[in-house]
């Protein structure tokens, strides 16, 4: 028994790792089923066992890559006990993986033309978004940021990291991702309270 869960584990991690691959390279639509169960070694009915189908195995993929940009953003924001550097560290990761070559296909492009907006969408609330919210939540319990709606305030910023990061992967340059980040922590700044949390509760 423990040794065929070993080989599901096996199948499905080579499916995920070969797929990432080409529709990297290739992009979903010029990708071929046949070449990945190929280049995975494994049968084409192993495929659809574990993923039903090629959009099926694409949003594995993709959310994958999104646990992963989850991750990244959460072990760059704990490199400081800062709440307002903690956001910024966060929003600054999450730019920065989105547009890596191996990311920015699967997630920005591929990923809401395959599954649709709304399918999309809710994976990105899953994930990227609710590490977000979370962080602003905290925020706010913490006295540091204003009493503003926290559920618009994390689709607002999470629109504008998502558009932020279409636009650099678009128009790559070397200052693409400092000037995004000097117009988040600008506009993030008015949402930052001013007033002493203790002064207040006094």
């Amino acid at each position: 028994m423990r040794r065929n869960k070993e080989e599901t584990y096996e199948t499905i991690a080579s499916l995920l790792e070969v797929a990432r691959r080409h529709f990297t390279e290739k992009g979903y639509a010029a990708s071929s089923m046949e070449e990945i169960v190929a280049e995975a070694s494994v049968t084409r009915g192993a495929l659809y066992h574990h993923f039903g189908n090629k959009r099926g195995l694409f949003q594995a993929v993709l959310e994958a890559v999104q646990r992963e940009i989850g991750d990244r953003v959460e072990a760059e924001a704990s490199r400081s006990e800062n709440s307002w550097i903690q956001l910024t560290l966060g929003c600054r990761a999450f730019v920065a993986s989105a547009v890596e070559p191996r990311t920015r296909r699967i997630l920005l492009i591929d990923g809401p033309a395959v599954l649709g907006w709304e399918a999309w969408r809710s994976l990105d609330e899953q994930h990227s978004m609710r590490h977000l919210r979370e962080q602003l939540q905290a925020m706010q319990e913490q006295g540091v940021l204003k009493a503003v709606p926290l559920d618009a305030l994390t689709h607002f910023l999470s629109g504008a990291l998502n558009e932020s990061a279409l636009w650099i992967a678009e128009n790559p340059k070397d200052r693409s991702i400092e000037e995004t980040m000097s117009v988040i922590s600008h506009c993030l700044g008015g949402f930052i309270n001013d007033e002493d949390p203790k002064e207040a509760e006094s």
